[in-house]
């Protein structure tokens, strides 16, 4: 008799070998969430002229579209451990196009804000939806490396409206350029549905894990009884590793710090070093291309028993150098210092979630992969929304980003101490390992 956990014939003829389609999708399917905050950021100056805004009601816009990304989260990671996988990847490139259509389509500040919410949702499916397709679809020995690639897609993202937004502006308008983002959207919609399986994530391990601890193998007269999840509490509900709060805390101050730099660096450049519209999206499109590589390099160093919190001392460190470089270069209106500064944002800064989300999947069996990504996704959203309202609120009370850039090297210092914490704590047990039931060392690391 075959383990529950091994899926039917017929699923198991309809799922698809994990190789460079799925690899692609899942790269493209963190980087069209974020897609329309980073475009409207590489054309700020021209959004905020438009639109007649303040640069701080700019940043309520990224706060706005973060605060309900994160607001999603919690829900989306539920639903990620039950719906079919395929079902979640159209979802979100579906959500993305429908919030791009609606601000090319739209000439009010408040038809933006609903897109934003539009494209905050989308964004909070990516994490857990992506995250639940690695553990499912991916051998063990390959996951940290398929992290590593599939979030530097976000970077891409940045990268590409970068590059494209300020251009493509100068000849179609802001909301030209968007309006063409909504229909590589679609198209990209398109290539997912055929190239993400399409049996349904299944929460029980899979044929390469061993059973969780205490479950109950299916009796040779019919099915196993029902048995609850590893870590479920009463009614059901997930009891999550202490330690995937503690990554959920330190993605906040760092989500803070990372996307209050990403929403403002062009503007920034702009007006504070006087770099022109197209110099001033070459920087984050630089920030995103180092983001790129950085999140691939780190996503390797975690492999095997690599203390987790050890890397993301080093990276908090790092992101805070980049941070007081950038605050500097205002001050000076240098501009060797701020490409230094934007150098190590995306070396390090922009490396941290890469390193959070790989070091949290340690932590949990498969069945909780959604649920624990959703909490740290809550916390990174949190943190996405609160950086760029800070920092507009400054810039607006201080006519500057002095202060701005002072909060978020204090960020980045809180998340020294806090991973150095955590890493004090953990090498009492030994580094890299986990005080887990002997199910968890069904998903090891890649070695």
């Amino acid at each position: 008799m075959r383990a529950s956990s091994e899926p039917d014939a017929g699923a198991q003829g309809q799922r698809k070998p994990a190789g460079p389609g799925l690899l692609f999708v899942l790269t493209c399917t963190m980087g069209v969430g974020p897609l329309l905050m980073y475009g409207l950021s590489a054309t700020s100056s021209l959004v905020i002229d438009s639109l007649q805004i303040t640069p701080g009601q700019f940043g309520l816009l990224a706060g706005i579209c973060f605060l309900a990304a994160g607001f999603s989260s919690g829900l989306f990671g539920r639903f990620s451990d039950r719906m079919r996988g395929r079902t979640q990847v159209c979802l979100i490139f579906g959500g993305a196009a429908a919030a791009m259509a609606l601000v090319a389509l739209s000439y009010s500040f408040i038809w933006l804000v609903v897109a934003v919410v539009l494209s905050g949702a989308a964004q909070a499916m990516s994490n857990p939806t992506s995250n639940r397709l690695v553990m499912d679809h991916v051998p063990a020995h390959k996951r940290a490396g398929w992290i590593g690639v599939k979030q530097s897609g976000v970077q891409g993202s940045q990268f590409f409206a970068g590059i494209a937004f300020p251009a493509v502006a100068l000849l179609t308008g802001w909301r030209g350029v968007v309006g063409l983002s909504c229909a590589i959207a679609l198209t990209l919609l398109l290539v997912a549905w055929r190239m993400v399986p399409a049996v349904p994530a299944s929460p029980s391990p899979t044929r390469n894990t061993a059973p969780p601890s205490g479950a109950t193998m299916p009796s040779r007269a019919g099915a196993a009884a029902p048995t609850a999840a590893p870590g479920a509490g009463k009614a059901g509900r997930v009891r999550l590793p202490g330690r995937v709060w503690v990554y959920a805390v330190y993605s906040l101050l760092s989500g803070f710090g990372v996307q209050a730099i990403n929403v403002y660096l062009p503007l920034f450049s702009q007006r504070e070093v006087g770099f022109s519209l197209v110099l001033g999206g070459l920087t984050a499109a630089v920030a995103g291309a180092v983001g790129v590589a950085s999140r691939i390099v780190w996503g390797q160093r975690i492999v095997g028993k690599v203390n987790s919190f050890t890397l993301l001392v080093a990276l908090s460190l790092g992101a805070a150098v980049g941070a007081a470089l950038l605050l500097v270069a205002g001050l000076t209106q240098s501009s060797i210092l701020l490409w230094c500064g934007v150098v190590l944002h995306g070396a390090m800064g922009l490396a941290i979630n890469v390193v959070v989300m790989a070091g949290m999947m340690r932590e949990v069996p498969p069945g909780q992969v959604g649920a624990a990504s959703g909490r740290v996704a809550l916390g990174l959203y949190l943190g996405f929304a609160a950086g760029p309202l800070a920092v507009g609120m400054l810039l607006t009370a201080f006519n500057g980003f002095t202060a701005g850039w002072y909060v978020v090297t204090g960020a980045y210092l809180a998340c020294a101490v806090l991973a150095g914490l955590a890493r004090r704590h953990r090498t009492t047990e030994g580094p890299g390992e986990l005080r887990r039931p002997a199910e968890v060392k069904a998903i090891p690391a890649a070695r």
